[in-house]
């Protein structure tokens, strides 16, 4: 039984492992996740500068969130069907769109979260 155990811990540090190393590449190598961090940075700094309550921060870091897990996946689906088809394919191009679609869902409602927490701050 203890086996067993060891063996479970040992995979899920391994799972960790991967879940960083996949963390590190998105964040060292992808264009729109550099992007998206660095406004992520912004906002946590601006929502310190303006002291917003707990609420607050914890819809703002919901909303980064979903937009980075959201950008994450985009990138992922790419890189799939760039390596399944390398060339320009119609179908492929089809499904890139939709994935983009998803993070720009994702990049709205989190604008409309902004709106809601910093609008107020300013009128």
């Amino acid at each position: 039984m203890n086996n067993q155990e060891n063996g479970f811990v040992k995979g899920r540090v391994k799972s960790l492992k991967y879940a960083f190393k996949g963390l590190w590449l998105l964040i060292s190598t992808e264009h729109s996740i550099m992007v998206q961090t660095a406004i992520a940075i912004f906002m946590a700094i601006f929502g310190w500068w303006l002291d917003i309550s707990a609420t607050e921060w914890i819809l703002q870091i919901l909303a980064i969130g979903l937009v980075l897990v959201a950008e994450s996946l985009n990138t992922a689906i790419e890189k799939i069907c760039d390596f399944i088809h390398p060339d320009y394919n119609e179908r492929i191009g089809f499904i890139k769109d939709i994935s983009a679609g998803a993070v720009t869902f994702a990049a709205i409602t989190a604008i409309i979260i902004g709106l809601i927490i910093y609008l107020p701050k300013f009128l």
